[in-house]
């Protein structure tokens, strides 16, 4: 069999097309024959003495990578004895002579006349063994190794929003990865490579649920089905969590109510809990959307978001699970702002959770906006843990037509300094990042973000960062090529977020698209660029986005919808004075929530950073900026510029056309195609509409959009019904 694998794996790499199944990991033929040779010196056999599921995982996958990029047989054996010239995965307890101790899941590489990766865990020799990998497809060397690594987040999960007939809410490739309807009879082989992939970038847990969470996934129906996952991932280090409907003691439960603070409702929860643990003794724990955009929760019956919480995390008290609850809630008032409404409901209650409770926080404070400022729940909660949500798949960032490489939205928000005061108390981990003792003052490390959700500002115990996937059914996993690179920034990000947007663009684009030098640094300075390409084009200068029931097509004017802050007005408030969202002390007074130092950041027109500006200002259309234009002028030049520069796209990847796979260059080419069309689509559309309000005339030397205003509107109408 293993015969037979090793030929299979050797035809795989002769074939010439590429259809992005493999992601970054694909383990092909090493072309450089003296760096081949090399590594193959390193690397004669694997030895693993204890074959635990994961270790038997690590030692195959090493095996078959290995097998892969060196085109020899590597064995697996049980001792290394005096042999050297091997990889040793080791797992040991004792880490008291460790200069730098090792966490649970952290690992160590060492070589010398042999490779030794070491962890305290089966799990860290996975994240290890996939380090090693990495090292050998980059072509880094793996002579005189010592590298020590440490996740700085204790719980990294993937969100699906997938539903229970096979769509996924804001999936944009394909169906769900989960055949609910074949399982728990039938295993699809995908669900392994899954589980490889998020193992290889340390992602440990996956929620396979959408959080506007149906109750039937709380059925024996369905727990079955999800326990048939679980076995699956578990190989690979990585726990089932479920999103779970509140109400569900009355919907599937038959109970009257569905209060937090009634006893029978509780008892439904914990023998529920338990009932899930029998099939699942590696569960992970609940996820949870509740009083947030029509959903029930415990406000129904009067009661907190505490109450709720708590209740959910006393039914997981004899397990180790905890509960996420979701801080993305909004009341649909039109005198009130929205960006305020997760700080005013939950800061009340800090240090009222239950010791397994993690409040989950969307990176900024509207949802997932192309560029946001961070939410000012970040270091409002000193006594509650608080886990990051980012989102993955591309709700606002042009879906699977789009190029918007996404790492730089993440490193701009885990950057951002809260400027927090106070005392913080020491951390029994401490390598999993800076801790002072309680009674001294902080650090003077900036006090960002990063360190709130890494638990190292707060003395946090519990800490956990989430992503919203972007995974579907379509055979390349992302529907974009280039959309695959998201998921792997993110891991690498949840596993350490000091790497920079631009290490982990190179990691990836030689894991999957080529190693030529030339097409690498073309294509990383293409992906950096990206982002702030889309920016210009969609929602220049701190413009907020067009609401309209697809999230994508341009409706700048949509003014009626079920509620005010579904409509596109809501955001961008345009009138014949201006433009732009008053969240100072004269309009909202939203900057009131962040400390001093960021409002002082913000708070005056005259000194906010133009991509923050309309975020918290209303501005003149004849008002001159910093950058010397009126801010007319400079909507224009963004919106243009920006369109343009997807043209630029599209020449920079027509470049490395010879190192690139011909399948996934000709899907990248016209995906640059359509979203070069629709860049102006979006261009048009603002500048025609905005025009109406701002009545200046376009100026030089860019031209008068070809449509109307109403062919644009009709365009929008069109798209929606697709």
């Amino acid at each position: 069999m293993k015969r037979l694998i090793f030929c299979l794996l050797l035809l795989s790499n002769l074939a010439h097309a590429d259809d992005g199944y493999r992601l970054w990991l694909k383990y092909d033929l090493i072309k450089d024959v003296a760096k081949r040779e090399e590594y193959a010196r390193s690397c004669q056999f694997i030895a693993v003495s204890n074959q635990s599921p994961i270790l038997k995982s690590a030692a195959d996958e090493l095996q078959m990578g290995l097998q892969g990029l060196l085109g020899k047989s590597i064995p697996i054996v049980a001792s290394a004895g005096s042999r050297t010239g091997g990889v040793l995965l080791t797992v040991s307890k004792d880490a008291s002579a460790d200069p730098q101790q090792l966490t649970q899941e952290g690992y160590r590489i060492t070589s010398r006349t042999t490779i030794n990766i070491a962890s305290k865990s089966d799990k860290g020799i996975l994240y290890g063994v996939f380090a090693l990998l990495r090292q050998v497809q980059m072509g880094q060397p793996i002579a005189n190794l010592s590298l020590n690594s440490n996740p700085k987040i204790r719980y990294r999960l993937l969100n699906h929003w997938d539903n229970t007939n096979g769509t996924i809410e804001r999936g944009y490739a394909g169906e769900s990865l989960w055949k609910w309807y074949e399982l728990p009879a039938t295993v699809d082989p995908r669900y392994r490579d899954y589980a490889r992939a998020n193992a290889s970038i340390g992602i440990n847990g996956t929620v396979v649920n959408n959080v506007n969470a149906s109750a039937r996934f709380l059925t024996a129906e369905y727990l079955e089905k999800v326990a048939a996952l679980a076995n699956v991932f578990r190989a690979y280090g990585i726990r089932v969590y479920l999103s779970v409907y509140f109400p569900a003691p009355k919907t599937i439960g038959g109970l009257k109510t569905a209060d937090p603070l009634d006893p029978e409702v509780r008892k439904w929860w914990a023998d529920k809990t338990n009932e899930i643990y029998k099939l699942i003794p590696d569960f992970g724990g609940f996820l949870v959307k509740a009083n947030s955009e029509g959903e029930p929760g415990p406000q129904d019956y009067g009661r907190t978001h505490a109450d709720g919480a708590n209740m959910l995390a006393e039914a997981l008290t004899p397990y180790d699970g905890i509960v996420m609850w979701r801080a993305f809630v909004y009341k649909a008032d039109p005198k009130a702002d929205r960006f305020k409404a997760a700080h005013e409901e939950f800061t009340p209650l800090d240090g009222k959770f239950d010791k397994k409770v993690i409040i989950q926080v969307k990176n900024g404070p509207i949802d997932f906006q192309p560029r946001e400022p961070f939410s000012p729940l970040f270091g409002n909660m000193p006594k509650t843990p608080l886990s990051m949500e980012f989102q993955i798949t591309q709700e606002y960032t042009g879906f699977a037509t789009h190029w918007v490489y996404e790492a730089p939205i993440f490193k701009e928000c885990l950057e951002s300094d809260t400027y927090i005061k106070g005392k913080v108390e020491a951390s029994p981990e401490p390598t999993l990042g800076k801790f002072v003792v309680r009674g001294k003052d902080l650090p003077v490390d900036p006090s960002t973000v990063a360190r709130v959700i890494d638990g190292s500002l707060h003395g946090y115990k519990m800490t956990a960062i989430a992503g919203v996937a972007n995974t579907g059914s379509d055979r390349n996993w992302t529907g974009n090529p280039m959309a695959q690179a998201n998921w792997y920034a993110y891991g690498r990000l949840a596993w350490d977020h000091t790497l920079s947007s631009e290490a982990i663009a190179n990691e990836w684009i030689k894991m999957t698209l080529t190693s030529e030098p030339k097409a690498v640094k073309t294509i990383a300075n293409l992906m950096l660029k990206s982002r702030e390409i889309y920016v210009d084009y969609n929602t220049p200068i701190g413009l907020s986005r067009p609401w309209s029931g697809v999230h994508f097509a341009p409706e700048p004017w949509q003014e009626k919808s079920a509620r005010p802050d579904w409509t596109a007005i809501y955001y961008h408030r345009a009138d014949s004075i201006g433009l732009g969202f008053d969240r100072t002390a004269t309009g909202s007074n939203a900057l009131a929530q962040y400390r001093p130092e960021v409002q002082k950041q913000w708070n005056n027109p005259e000194t906010c950073p133009l991509p923050y500006l309309l975020w918290f200002h209303h501005v003149p259309w004849t008002k001159k900026l910093s950058s010397g234009r009126t801010l007319w002028d400079e909507l224009c030049t963004r919106f243009y510029t920006g369109a343009d520069s997807v043209r630029w796209m599209q020449q920079q990847w027509a470049q490395v056309k010879p190192a690139i796979d011909p399948e996934i260059f000709a899907d990248v080419t016209g995906r640059l195609a359509t979203q070069h069309k629709e860049a102006i689509w979006w261009r048009d559309s603002w500048i025609l509409y905005l025009q109406t309000y701002s009545k200046q005339p376009i100026p030089a030397p860019f031209p008068k959009p070809e449509r109307t205003l109403e062919d644009v509107k009709r365009l929008s109408e069109i798209y929606k019904l697709r």
